[in-house]
């Protein structure tokens, strides 16, 4: 599927690893979700994320309603100083792919979107949850820095409850200014939203394929994701 570009995850400053189910006897996991870590995962052709979505067979008509919803989201970034990345608004607000991530879901996750929030670990750095596991065992989010970088984070927490039930007075699960946990609870698993929303879709249909005991055989990309397990064995 092509070479994986270099990427130094020492410089995010979070520890890297892609949070997911199991896929067959290719790849195990204990519960529902298990973290791996980056630099095992398949790579997947960073010539492939142009924010086109072309390995999605392309992203359909724009959603007006999708739009104005993108529109204010930024528009309070702005105010910030920050914007939101063009492959992510891409993606939310056409057609075909909007939803697309809900609905190959193997674990019912789904897409819910938050206002911006402080990170709690880097002052004017913003977190925006974009999707969630329907029972919050993994929350994603874009990780925003003033620098202009953008990549994916994940984390058990839900860091909109987190803040409003510190607001409100109420009990929360962490303490939010101890920079060090919450840095352990924040992990980076994607350089752009597009190789997360590739690497998601790819992974739940391989999960269906495999369950359902034949791959599609024009999907030469799932054969391909599958071959990097096969040929990681030890003996191969």
């Amino acid at each position: 599927m092509g070479e994986r570009t270099a990427f130094d995850v020492s410089s995010v400053g979070f520890d890297a690893a892609w949070h997911a189910t199991d896929l067959g006897e290719y790849r195990a996991c204990r519960y529902t979700y298990e973290s791996y870590s980056y630099e095992s995962l398949p790579p997947l052709g960073p010539d492939l994320h142009t924010g086109a979505f072309q390995w999605f067979g392309g992203v359909g008509d724009v959603l007006p309603e999708r739009v104005v919803r993108l529109d204010g989201l930024a528009g309070k970034l702005t105010a910030r100083g920050l914007t939101l990345p063009q492959d992510f608004v891409t993606f939310q607000t056409h057609a075909n792919t909007y939803l697309s991530l809900d609905e190959v879901s193997v674990t019912g996750c789904w897409t819910n979107m938050s206002e911006p929030l402080p990170s709690p670990v880097e002052p004017g750095a913003v977190l925006v949850r974009f999707f969630r596991d329907q029972q919050d065992c993994v929350i994603w989010y874009l990780y925003l820095r003033p620098t202009g970088e953008t990549f994916v984070v994940f984390s058990h927490l839900d860091y909109e409850y987190e803040y409003e039930a510190r607001q409100d007075g109420e009990a929360v699960q962490t303490d939010l200014d101890d920079v060090e946990e919450q840095r352990a609870a924040i992990f980076w698993c994607a350089p752009s939203f597009e190789e997360f929303a590739h690497r998601f879709w790819v992974e739940n249909r391989l999960w269906r394929a495999i369950s359902d005991g034949e791959l599609p055989p024009a999907e030469a990309q799932l054969r391909d994701y599958l071959d990097h397990y096969v040929l990681s064995r030890p003996g191969a």
